[in-house]
């Protein structure tokens, strides 16, 4: 195992941890306990205390077990972040069942793929997502909907900016179990039956084919995650926390979410990121916290206003997905005196394996290995490992690695290699470290798009193309972004009736409707032909490579 970065660990930290033995529900039961009355989240205003958060929980896990929701089966999320989802994530676990989150920006496609893969038996979503949820929900087998709105937790008058379609959600239909009525109906909740390496989470990740895959999470490998963050970031029943990242994503899950709770710290909740509503809750609920994406931190800096807000209360700001460019990061110690802590991880990794010490950070930089994990850097055809500053792929092998794709045996075992007798998760990241541990992404030997913290797949994107008419060959590359950090760019072969007739507007208008909305190529050319390979296979490297290098030369 590699111990170069240990003269530079945390000296406030541990060194290993000792994780609780229980089902991931028993956190927030007992954090109830020890502050029943304390505001576990703060939503636009209106506080939700612990007690009435376990509450609920209980009552909504009654309400699935009355339902024929049994031991292990899946049940589907697909909401917003807000107090309805934090409630559902832990009621589907008390009623012995397993989470699957979904974004809720994809599709009528995209989200009848993941319910019929996952073979969910029910959906917990809010009202104004509900047409994409009945159109696939009795081609997917689901027992049941139910359905939330936002004025069920939104305060008379909120004291933070609410979007402007939230408040006017429509009611919930007679075709679905309203979420209000199964709250006051107080179902008991079932008897627990289920232990630490039960299944309690299965979050969907894209694989280089662009068919997304089921991730297998225990409660066991959920709670290595967030007892890690916890400790790492300084959480503790005084911390507020600024939760923007969407739960259905792993880090927003972790370090948003379950972390605090585990704290018994409050959450202040936004739906949706909006910069001044976050720079008015920093203020105001003096917020301590704040994880984030880069693109929002950029966001942020920019209002005109920024230097005059009071920003003092933070003394965590950081996140992933991708680097913080080094300007930003200057600002942002320039106005709070903090670095920006970076780190890593995956959804097979249920968020970071990687954190910077929040002490001694390096910019563009994902850190030094989290508790207990083994990272090292190996040859991609040898799989030998690699000196120091040598490129290769980054493996790792921790208590948070997955166990394996669901039903996908082929795919699960060309995840992993085996060294040293340990089993080793291929990241698929070509990585570099430096004499003393830490970390650095320099490729990726997988073809994937980072747009603005969302993996895009150029294979999965392409085959949408594909269904337009128009397209004869389509190539889907990213080319850099100063904002999105990458863009979606598709090279389009058109078909020779359409040459004459076909827009880049007409691609992306018909894209926007087929496809989640950080999926949709933003720019389209048309080209005569892309080039090929001996096997006739698209390069799209060579294609990739020419766009960023035309970029450079300030071309399109």
């Amino acid at each position: 195992m590699n111990r170069l970065h240990e003269p530079f660990w945390p000296n406030r930290l541990p060194k290993t941890l000792a994780y609780p033995e229980v089902p991931l529900f028993r956190l927030i039961e007992t954090a109830a306990e020890f502050y029943p009355e304390k505001a576990a989240v703060n939503y636009y205003g209106q506080p939700l205390s612990y007690r009435r958060m376990v509450g609920e929980i209980k009552s909504l896990a009654g309400a699935l077990s009355a339902g024929g929701i049994q031991k292990g089966e899946r049940v589907a999320v697909y909401m917003q972040n807000t107090p309805h989802y934090i409630i559902s994530f832990y009621a589907v676990m008390r009623a012995n069942a397993v989470v699957v989150p979904v974004n809720p920006m994809n599709n009528e496609k995209e989200l009848a793929f993941i319910l019929k893969d996952a073979g969910a038996s029910a959906l917990i979503t809010t009202t104004d997502l509900l047409p994409a949820a009945e159109a696939v929900g009795q081609s997917t087998g689901l027992k049941f909907i139910i359905a939330g709105r936002y004025s069920d937790y939104l305060p008379e008058n909120p004291a933070l900016p609410v979007p402007d379609p939230m408040p006017k959600t429509p009611a919930c239909p007679e075709s679905c179990l309203e979420w209000n009525a199964l709250i006051a109906k107080q179902s008991p909740a079932p008897d627990v039956t289920v232990g630490p390496d039960d299944m309690c989470l299965l979050p969907y990740t894209s694989g280089s084919t662009g068919k997304p895959k089921g991730c297998i999470h225990t409660h066991r490998t959920v709670m290595a995650n967030l007892v890690s963050a916890y400790y790492w970031l300084t959480n503790t029943a005084s911390s507020v926390h600024l939760s923007v990242l969407p739960f259905f994503h792993v880090t927003g899950l972790i370090h948003s979410m379950l972390a605090p709770l585990f704290a018994g710290a409050t959450l202040v909740l936004l739906t949706r990121w909006d910069r001044g509503a976050a720079l008015n809750a920093i203020e105001k609920y003096q917020v301590t916290h704040w994880v984030n994406i880069s693109t929002m931190v950029v966001d942020l800096l920019s209002a005109p206003d920024v230097s005059g807000r009071d920003l003092s209360s933070l003394v965590v700001v950081g996140g992933g997905g991708a680097p913080l460019p080094e300007a930003i990061g200057s600002r942002l110690n320039e106005l709070t005196g903090l670095s920006y802590v970076e780190g890593y991880g995956l959804t097979e990794t249920i968020s970071q394996t990687h954190f910077n010490p929040p002490d001694r950070p390096k910019m563009q930089c994902i850190g030094i290995p989290d508790f207990g994990v083994d990272a090292r850097i190996i040859d991609v055809e040898t799989q030998e490992e690699l000196a120091v500053n040598n490129s290769g792929e980054l493996v790792i092998n921790g208590p948070e690695v997955f166990q394996g794709y669901w039903n996908r045996p082929e795919d699960s075992k060309d995840a992993f290699i085996e060294t040293d007798g340990k089993q080793f998760f291929r990241t698929g990241d070509i990585c570099t470290m430096d004499e003393e541990g830490y970390f650095f992404i320099v490729d990726r030997t997988k073809r994937m798009i980072n747009a603005a913290g969302f993996k895009v797949w150029p294979a999965e994107v392409e085959n949408s193309l594909y269904a337009h008419p128009a397209v004869l060959e389509a190539c889907v590359v990213g080319v850099p972004d100063p904002v999105r950090v990458e863009e979606v760019r598709a090279y389009i072969v058109p078909k020779a009736d359409y040459r004459d007739s076909i827009s880049e507007k007409d691609i992306i208008d018909w894209s926007k409707k087929q496809m989640a909305a950080y999926k949709y190529p933003r720019q389209i050319l048309f080209v005569d032909s892309l080039p090929k390979g001996a096997t006739g296979k698209t390069l799209w490297r060579k294609v990739q490579e020419e766009a960023r290098a035309e970029m450079e030369k300030g071309g399109k």
